[in-house]
């Protein structure tokens, strides 16, 4: 439901396409927009990648980011330059008096900017990549994409598929069960965190409280005190970023008893109509950010919309009260209809989906299709594994000579590598064909 059309005031665009391509060329990524960085450039060993050098150029941002994330460092989005030209700014409550103040600081940049024009210059294997990597840090990852460039938004279904959650539900600690799902997939009611105008309230800050355990902070989102975090936004006001909370079960740390994703969309509403009808149509709940509250609300009374908007509530009861629940799959149809881009549209996307599709197809029981077809993870290697355990720890040795016992367990070792040997290569995805390349990218 789309709702009579929202009516704005003028609003200078502070974000322009030039203002992009300059972006792209201090951080080295202008040749990136076009040809695309991949995963398998970003895990080449160099000697870029080997030094501990500070970072005294705009152009090692990326790369130093990038290894960072690879390798899972909750402080890769703290990587900033230290050469001595490079100024500090300050957040005032006036962003456009700010981006002046911004405008002489030629070597820093807001990690969200730089996180945005990764995305925007990474083909979608890296995508992927870089979303799994970000996730396993707790940091929020992207749903809505801009580009102010082309001065579109991308849903990135592509990008999320990958990733997959294990939680415990307060209702089944008696149990101790797990449950295990593709994020993509799952049936998590959405909360949207919006602002109406400036505001004097720190928003990311208030969600890293609401989505942090009482015993453990966490910055999930970018925020005004992160290193860098002042910086004003240049290119990723539009973004909207969504993170999950998950239940593992103990009331006493838990904030939730049930799952909950939390979507942030940076920069006034006022400016992002089309991704704040997004959030309204796909959401349980929209809480709305706003200082002046008389002058503003006559904006949201003609916005028609399935979620409820909330500038006061609990989040908590909206989660256990909501019917209205989508799965990112299922937002692609809301997507497309209010003219955001879809990530798995791309030709690329949907030949490898078609190819992936074809090669599961026949899979009804996953444990027997990997002893048939992966044998090489199957038994034999569990039962290595144990066996490399055992030489260091030697817990059963008994009263054996300890050389002796040992050299039995290596040879029992060699036993089953040769046993190993004999499986025959899997014949699902053998060769060099279009489903080998679909799912190892180079």
């Amino acid at each position: 439901m789309m709702g009579i059309p929202w009516i704005f005031p003028d609003l200078p665009f502070l974000f322009t396409g030039s203002y992009f391509m300059e972006l792209l060329s201090k951080t080295g990524l202008e040749d990136h927009y076009e040809n695309k960085l991949m995963l398998s450039t970003v895990l080449e060993i160099n000697a870029n990648t080997t030094s501990d050098e500070p970072l005294t150029t705009m152009q090692s941002l990326p790369g130093a980011f990038l290894q960072k994330l690879m390798m899972a460092n909750l402080n890769a989005r703290s990587v900033i330059c230290k050469s001595s030209d490079a100024g500090v700014s300050f957040m005032g409550t006036d962003r456009f008096e700010n981006l002046k103040s911004d405008s002489a600081n030629s070597n820093v940049i807001n990690p969200l900017d730089l996180i945005t024009a990764l995305f925007l210059c990474s083909d979608g294997f890296l995508q992927e990549e870089m979303v799994q990597k970000m996730s396993m840090c707790q940091f929020a990852v992207p749903l809505l994409l801009p580009n102010c460039d082309t001065k579109q938004s991308t849903l990135m279904l592509w990008a999320l598929r990958d990733i997959v959650k294990k939680f415990r539900l307060s209702s089944q600690t008696s149990t101790k069960a797990f449950v295990e799902e593709r994020i993509v997939l799952s049936d998590i009611p959405m909360v949207s965190f919006v602002r109406l105008g400036e505001i004097r309230v720190p928003k990311s800050q208030i969600l890293n409280k609401l989505l942090s355990n009482p015993q453990q902070y966490h910055d999930t989102f970018v925020h005004h005190d992160m290193e860098c975090g002042d910086i004003t936004h240049r290119i990723s006001d539009g973004l909207v970023e969504i993170s999950w909370y998950f239940p593992c079960g103990n009331r006493n740390i838990d904030m939730f008893t049930k799952p909950v994703a939390v979507a942030n969309l940076r920069g006034d509403i006022r400016s992002f109509e089309k991704q704040f009808t997004f959030l309204c149509q796909t959401s349980a709940a929209v809480y709305i950010f706003t200082d002046d509250f008389e002058a503003d609300i006559n904006l949201l009374k003609s916005k028609n919309t399935t979620a409820e908007l909330f500038l006061v509530s609990s989040v908590g009861d909206i989660i256990e009260k909501s019917p209205d629940r989508l799965t990112v799959e299922n937002m692609t149809d809301v997507a497309r209809h209010i003219g955001i881009v879809v990530d798995e549209d791309r030709d690329e996307c949907q030949s490898a989906r078609k190819i992936t599709d074809e090669i599961t197809r026949n899979i009804t029981d996953t444990v027997t299709f990997k002893d048939k077809q992966l044998p090489l993870q199957g038994q034999v290697w569990k039962e290595i594994s144990q066996l490399e355990k055992e030489r260091c720890r030697l817990r059963k040795a008994g009263g054996q000579d300890i050389e002796h016992y040992k050299s039995s367990l290596k040879k029992k070792e060699e036993e089953l590598r040769e046993k190993q040997h004999t499986f025959n290569a899997l014949s699902t995805m053998v060769g060099n064909g279009p489903s080998r390349r679909t799912f190892i990218p180079g």
